[in-house]
């Protein structure tokens, strides 16, 4: 006698939808919680989901532990960047910041504290604020993205107290000088442009693209990732992945990647980047490839480092991009787990 063969249950509407969301959902940025312990994920259906990093790297983690302690509907569109300061986190969407505490939050009390505008040109635009970057000695925050301009907002009293005005097309990415009150920006136009913050004025330009180690036509010339480390810069999206020296304006190592970068970071001796490719790479500062570490997702738009003293714990790396998981990194050798949305 055959054995009857149980019927599938069908997925509700609910669960279906579901499935669907986190099949085509994208994760566009991360923050760590000040205390270290928490990660804070921004999709691209405007979602932010709060996971434990101390639940999930318990040596008593379940499946569970990899799950969001909360999700909540932050924006109306994605979620395209954050940050977190003491006490707040920080998210940008389109054409709005908004700020959440973080100690509410881990409540699940997901009322936003206050939202901003910057004051575009028009009241019809609503351009996508890519960057958000904090500037810890002035408590200011400098947002960017669609309207080519760089806002500066001071934190205190939530005003928005200059524009700075030099990109011709949109601003990708931010980054902090922090021994000098100067702030660098790289965008749509090819160029990366050095603001002095006291003057409120630009300093120095590089049009990447020009340079002819750096330049590839067929990628384009966007600038879609930079960081810094003193006198020293590492930028790369369309044209080659570049370490540059500032002062001089020189491009001193070319990284052999063909594949664009979205995201980079200097780290102790190494720099890492991740982009198209499911990889994080790790590259010594000579040009040479260290290590390339696969992760889960198809390809990676941003990385996060988690350094809080308070939780030496939690000192993790993540990654995220083009799927709705989060891959964790305990050391830099290998992906130990991912959370999920």
């Amino acid at each position: 006698m055959e054995r009857a063969v149980p019927l599938a249950v069908p997925l509700g509407q609910t669960e279906v939808f579901q499935a669907l969301q986190r099949l085509h959902m994208t994760i566009f940025s991360q923050s760590v919680s000040p205390c270290g312990k928490f990660l804070a994920a921004g999709n691209n259906y405007g979602q932010i989901a709060i996971f434990s990093l101390s639940a999930a790297l318990s040596s008593e983690a379940k499946e569970e532990s990899k799950k969001p302690v909360v999700t909540f509907q932050a924006h109306d569109g994605p979620v395209y960047s954050m940050v977190s300061t003491d006490r707040h986190l920080l998210s940008a969407g389109d054409g709005e910041v908004k700020a959440w505490l973080w100690a509410e939050m881990l409540k699940k009390g997901c009322k936003e504290l206050w939202h901003r505008q910057p004051p575009y040109r028009t009241s019809l635009e609503v351009p996508e604020i890519n960057a958000l970057l904090l500037v810890p000695k002035e408590n200011s925050l400098i947002l960017a993205g669609g309207d080519c301009q760089l806002h500066t907002m001071d934190l205190e009293t939530g005003t928005f107290t200059r524009v700075l005005r030099g990109h011709t097309d949109y601003i990708h990415c931010l980054a902090l000088r922090e021994r000098s009150p100067e702030v660098l920006s790289g965008g749509e136009d090819g160029a990366v442009r050095l603001w002095d913050l006291r003057t409120a004025k630009e300093v120095q330009t590089i049009e990447v693209y020009k340079h002819e180690e750096c330049s590839r036509p067929h990628n384009g010339r966007w600038i879609g990732c930079l960081a810094t480390d003193s006198d020293w810069m590492v930028c790369g999206g369309g044209p080659a992945l570049t370490l540059w020296h500032l002062r001089s304006s020189t491009p001193t190592t070319v990284f052999p990647i063909r594949a664009p970068q979205k995201h980079v970071t200097f780290y102790q001796d190494l720099i890492l980047s991740a982009g198209q490719g499911r990889c994080v790479n790790q590259w010594q500062l000579s040009g040479e490839l260290k290590a390339q570490v696969p992760g889960s997702s198809p390809g990676l738009l941003n990385l996060s480092l988690n350094q809080q003293p308070a939780a030496p714990e939690c000192k993790v790396l993540t990654a995220a991009g083009n799927s709705c998981r989060v891959d964790v990194f305990t050391n830099l050798g290998y992906r130990a787990f991912s959370l999920s949305f």
